[in-house]
């Protein structure tokens, strides 16, 4: 697939991970930013592995504005939703549902998770993300993705051959929605439009666009390229293969003109907590192993073991499943590698008992939230001089 930057792309390979952390994984002091914490869903709905219950959709939808409320009452900073247009997800419209939990909560931050934009118009996401910002007082954000689901295409009537190209488009007419309140625009995949205006206009001064990328050089140069704060997805793997796409991202930002300083790096993760180590992973392995294994027999990918989750929960894999102080542990390990300025975990990727997902978010924001944010902050005052 092709980039279609207009701009003299930097170089696009990552470095290795061992020279991944380089002094711009952390900010000193002088330009530190608050380090936000909180969590994403795609309202899964998928059997409960202990009682084979499938819960009906409107259940789902209000368990989880419960657990939105919650996130918000215990101080998380952040929550996501996620768009998909299949059976066992009910989050195809995240501005209607995000709306809906901004008349719950007071404080936190609601964003997509992501908004698939190479199959949606630019000028509706700007509008119902721009509604979102009213209802919520300012609290609105976009994180707009390719996707890596294709459900959206057909059903909209889009060419995958043109998966790229769509994003590319879409993505810098959303961001002159976003700047200009009248707005002449020509492209490839839609209609002209001619000095037009686009309402509402949002309360922020200007509604906060991340781009969500899932491990490829040319998806971080571009969110880089433009100056816009990136979504790193680790969802597999050693976390540390990842922080090359932290170094490219840092230096094209800066070989673009923008300070990285100013740009917002986050981390999305699959997790969950609780009290105990070994019931954090019979809590979470069936409804895990069941999403993970229906995904992977779509695209390919061998069967998920016991020993391979197992694994994965370990320091150096990608689920942060356990006791607060094992979550801990690991997201700062990964801080210390990334320096990143945003840690969003996905707690139910297969349906859970509404009570553990709610007593995981109490956990989440009670135990491990405090704790992270303070060693953050202790990481940031003094830069250290092997980075």
């Amino acid at each position: 697939m092709t980039v279609n930057d207009r701009t003299n792309p930097p170089d696009q390979t990552p470095t290795t991970a061992g020279e991944a952390t380089t002094n711009d994984a952390m900010p000193n002091e002088a330009t530190a930013k608050p380090f936000e914490i909180g969590l994403y869903s795609f309202v899964e709905l998928t059997p409960n592995q202990a009682t084979g219950e499938l819960l009906a959709p409107e259940q789902r939808i209000r368990d989880f504005l419960e657990e939105v409320e919650l996130a918000d009452q215990v101080g998380l900073d952040v929550f996501g939703v996620g768009e998909h247009h299949r059976p066992d997800y009910v989050s195809s419209a995240p501005a209607v549902i995000l709306a809906a939990a901004a008349a719950r909560t007071k404080r936190i931050r609601l964003t997509s998770a992501v908004t698939v934009l190479s199959s949606d118009d630019p000028v509706r996401v700007f509008q119902q993300f721009s509604s979102l910002d009213l209802v919520s007082g300012g609290r609105a954000e976009i994180m707009a993705g390719r996707g890596s689901f294709i459900e959206s295409f057909p059903l909209f009537g889009y060419d995958l051959q043109d998966y790229d190209e769509l994003f590319d488009e879409k993505l810098r007419l959303l961001l002159k929605l976003r700047d200009e309140e009248v707005v002449s625009w020509q492209g490839g995949h839609r209609p002209a439009i001619d000095k037009l205006g686009v309402y509402p206009r949002p309360a922020q001064e200007r509604l906060p666009v991340w781009v969500a990328v899932g491990g490829t050089p040319q998806s971080t140069v571009r969110a880089a390229t433009l100056g816009l704060p990136m979504a790193l997805a680790i969802i597999g793997g050693n976390p540390a293969q990842f922080a090359p796409y932290a170094d490219l991202y840092r230096r094209a930002a800066r070989q673009a003109g923008h300070d990285p300083a100013n740009l917002g790096l986050s981390l999305n993760m699959h997790g969950y907590v609780a009290e105990n180590s070994r019931q954090a992973g019979e809590d979470y392995y069936p409804a895990y192993s069941l999403m993970m294994n229906r995904i992977g027999r779509e695209r390919g990918w061998p069967p998920l073991s016991r020993e391979q989750f197992e694994a994965s929960r370990s320091l150096h894999g990608a689920n942060l499943v356990g006791t607060p102080d094992e979550i801990i542990e690991r997201a700062l390990h990964h801080y210390d590698i990334f320096g990143h300025d945003r840690f969003l975990l996905q707690i139910s990727v297969g349906t859970l008992p509404h009570a553990q997902v709610l007593r995981a978010i109490e956990l989440f924001g009670t135990e491990v939230a405090p704790v992270l944010r303070r060693e953050i902050e202790n990481r940031q005052r003094v830069r250290p001089e092997s980075r």
